[in-house]
């Protein structure tokens, strides 16, 4: 009895994996195997920097409300323990956003908190 070798889905398997690839430089996007190494790799950098996004962007907003709250006079370690002793609910996303887009309404949450 000949060998079963199921082209169809091989040929599936194959075909989904260089989709995936395309636009790759080189052999990277139309060579099988160095195509399936490059995905595993980029797979593997999307994992990571899915979660170093979020330390990224909270040191930004850290940044920014720092850089307001000087203006104004204070510290972000001053801001941060009024804002937390008042019981304000604004986390670092939102005062980062009111200090960028909104100086004035940042202005009132710092004599809020004084």
């Amino acid at each position: 009895m000949p060998r079963s070798v199921n082209s169809v889905a091989s040929r599936r398997r194959r075909k989904k994996l260089l989709e995936k690839s395309k636009g790759y430089w080189g052999s990277r996007g139309n060579v099988l195997t160095v195509a399936k190494h490059a995905i595993d790799k980029g797979l593997g950098y999307a994992y990571r920097d899915r979660k170093t996004k979020k330390r990224h962007f909270r040191s930004l907003w850290i940044q920014r409300i720092n850089a307001a709250a000087r203006e104004s006079g204070m510290s972000y370690s001053e801001l941060m323990g009024k804002i937390n002793k008042s019981e304000v609910g604004l986390n670092r996303k939102v005062l980062a956003d009111l200090a960028m887009n909104n100086p004035e309404a940042f202005k009132a949450v710092l004599s809020a908190i004084q």
